[in-house]
């Protein structure tokens, strides 16, 4: 999004309020005079103050507006059997081949294993993929399985109560059966949890020891940002309220 700021770099509030969708002009400042516009910790009701738009941190009624950067934030639908990195030497398919067209350096926010889909975030903000990636900022992430057997209330229990695996302890946020059907060795059924666990194959490894095994895995949502029906294999942006979030969580 292009901005014009003055030669100071600056601009006035109500107008890159009204510049990133927010509302229009007039309506912007009336959020501003209602005190609902807040720059760096502090409400601001005077019309016309100037604020950089590359670093002010500008919530309005609460929703965090990220500033305007030349960084780009995606959404990947990644499909089965394509590796979570941008180069193989073993020749397979990877993210990269799914972006050849962007100009831009990304980096990918964590994995996915090869035989899991779904949504996974590509950015070319260093900083943000490796917050976004790491266990202490908590981001939870949904997933939905495809699991042989029938799922009863005992095994959702025991998830819920945290599992441990060779590698330490299990968290499971929430997890409840979606559907079930057959019986016996044809029994599956669908679960969707939610976690905040980055570790490898996390969520194979946990069902598989609570007697699940997973024939089918996608990641449905990544914090507030949902796969919907994105197609397989596409992109799209971040939504300015997603990506806010996303910044929040990340305390960027």
């Amino acid at each position: 999004m292009s901005i014009e700021v003055d030669d100071e770099g600056m601009i006035r509030l109500q107008k890159l309020l009204a510049q990133s969708g927010v509302a229009s002009r007039r309506k912007c400042e009336e959020l501003m005079l209602d005190g609902l516009v807040e720059v760096d910790g502090e409400i601001v009701t005077r019309l016309g103050t100037k604020v950089d738009p590359t670093t002010a941190v500008i919530r309005v009624d609460g929703r965090r507006l990220p500033p305007i950067s030349p960084n780009v934030y995606l959404v990947l639908n990644k499909p089965r059997g394509v590796v979570s990195t941008m180069s193989d030497p073993q020749g397979r398919r990877t993210i990269s081949d799914l972006v050849a067209d962007r100009p831009e350096r990304l980096f990918h926010v964590g994995r996915l294993d090869t035989d899991t889909t779904g949504l996974l975030l590509l950015t070319n903000d260093g900083e943000f993929a490796h917050r976004m990636a790491h266990p202490s900022y908590e981001v939870y992430k949904t997933y939905v399985a495809e699991v042989s057997g029938l799922v009863d209330r005992a095994v959702l229990d025991r998830l819920k109560a945290g599992v441990t695996l060779e590698d330490g302890p299990v968290e499971v946020s929430k997890v409840r059966v979606v559907s079930s059907n057959g019986h016996g060795d044809k029994a599956r059924s669908i679960v969707e949890l939610v976690i905040h666990e980055g570790r490898n194959r996390i969520v194979r490894r946990l069902l598989d020891e609570v007697g699940h095994p997973v024939l089918q895995l996608t990641r449905t949502a990544f914090g507030p940002v949902k796969l919907g029906r994105l197609p397989s294999g596409a992109l799209r942006d971040l939504t300015s309220a997603e990506l806010g979030k996303l910044l929040d969580a990340a305390q960027l």
